[in-house]
């Protein structure tokens, strides 16, 4: 079941004026978040709750919030309009359903659900009390995501053919006990993880189907550190995701690449801050890819102009002679991270204001991205998976 929003016009914060925010969750990235909703003009920072003392402590005299003992009593504030959710994913159904019948408006970070029929539970309240209930899926609002997004239609790289999304991360700080390994606190990897960047090729691609899936248990534990699935899209191409905690700090790294008829585009991090293209293409079309990218460096590797040495795209005769390599600019990681963040909070909140405003990301995107991760969990037989990998595809 997929759902699609819509919206009518609300008042905007107390008072007609700022919106005031409550904070469920002061821990390392929320705390981070934190310093970045303050920045966004017109919102405040007017209460922060955590079941831990120190953290809820530190966040109250870093922001000058009031610490309230408990969410019920966050929520029971007149001057608390919505409610930002940075804890674990087995806390944000229950707490985001509470904020919603406080009549509090709720960004949340992903997962928004672990399970689907919890995610339906919160998209229909959202909608039955018209309050916002966005998930942050900050790649989004990453000028990189729209510029590949200007891409895709162009026809610049010819068609689109394959994707792939490589997560290499690290388990050095996930010891066995933690709750990101057991699924019923963290949906499981897909959904922990995945939701993220299913959302993200969605919004390249459109709506897309999971094909096959597959994962992977570490030896003499039933731990799920692996996870890999393919997903064709409705505007055309597969994509291939994989996620895998086995590595150290050191060697935690992400890729994610885009092939085309005529090249391909790769992505590095998990905060990209740089593309680099590798194309054979015509002057026009270097040209048209460079106005997508600002600040792009074209090298021309290598000349392919001599009438033998014609090729042809989609049976359109081509000649090309430039193979551009595009480069963000030297942004700090952080930094971008931190951009991301203020252009999500001022997008939805916008939408608390005037419901006619455009959002990147809808209720619906969280929801579709944990429908898909949820499909991908099914193609796998996680359930019924007792030591090793199975693959299962339809």
């Amino acid at each position: 079941m997929r759902h699609r929003t819509i919206g009518h016009p609300v008042a905007s914060g107390r008072n007609g004026g700022e919106i005031g925010f409550g904070a469920v969750g002061c821990g390392g990235f929320g705390l981070f978040a934190l310093h970045q909703l303050v920045q966004v003009p017109g919102l405040d920072l007017v209460a922060v709750t955590d079941v831990s003392g120190q953290a809820m402590a530190r966040a109250r005299d870093e922001f000058g919030a009031d610490a309230a003992p408990d969410l019920d009593a966050l929520l029971a504030r007149d001057d608390v309009d919505a409610v930002y959710i940075a804890t674990p994913p087995y806390l944000h159904h229950d707490q985001a359903m509470r904020a919603l019948a406080a009549g509090k408006h709720v960004i949340c970070e992903p997962p928004p659900a672990v399970t689907v029929g919890d995610g339906e539970q919160l998209l229909t309240e959202a909608r039955r009390r018209d309050r916002l209930l966005v998930t942050d899926f900050l790649r989004r609002y990453d000028p990189l995501f729209a510029a590949i997004a200007s891409l895709l239609p162009a026809g610049a790289l010819g068609q689109f053919l394959h994707g792939s999304f490589e997560n290499l991360g690290s388990a050095e700080d996930l010891p066995p006990d933690h709750w990101f390994w057991d699924r019923a606190l963290s949906g499981g990897i897909f959904v922990e993880h995945g939701v993220e960047f299913f959302d993200l090729f969605a919004g390249w691609l459109g709506t897309g189907r999971v094909q096959a899936a597959r994962i992977g248990v570490r030896s003499g534990s039933s731990i799920e550190e692996q996870v890999d699935c393919a997903v064709r899209y409705d505007g055309g191409g597969w994509v291939s995701f994989y996620h895998g905690f086995r590595q150290g700090s050191h060697t935690d790294r992400q890729t994610l690449k885009l092939f085309f008829e005529l090249g391909d585009v790769t992505l590095l991090n998990w905060t990209p801050t740089r593309v680099r293209m590798h194309a054979l293409v015509s002057e026009s079309q270097a040209r048209a890819v460079a106005d997508m990218f600002p600040g792009a460096q074209l090298d021309l590797v290598e000349t392919y102009a001599a009438p033998h040495r014609e090729y042809w795209s989609r049976r359109e005769e081509q000649d090309a002679d430039h193979i551009p390599d595009t480069a963000g600019g030297a942004v700090v990681k952080t930094r971008r991270y931190a951009e991301l963040l203020r252009a999500m909070f001022t997008d939805q909140t916008a939408w608390i204001r005037d419901h006619d405003h455009p959002r990147r990301v809808t209720e619906a995107d969280g929801y579709d991205a944990l429908v898909t991760a949820h499909e991908a969990d099914r193609l796998a037989g996680l359930a019924g998976l007792a030591g090793g990998d199975q693959l299962t595809s339809v």
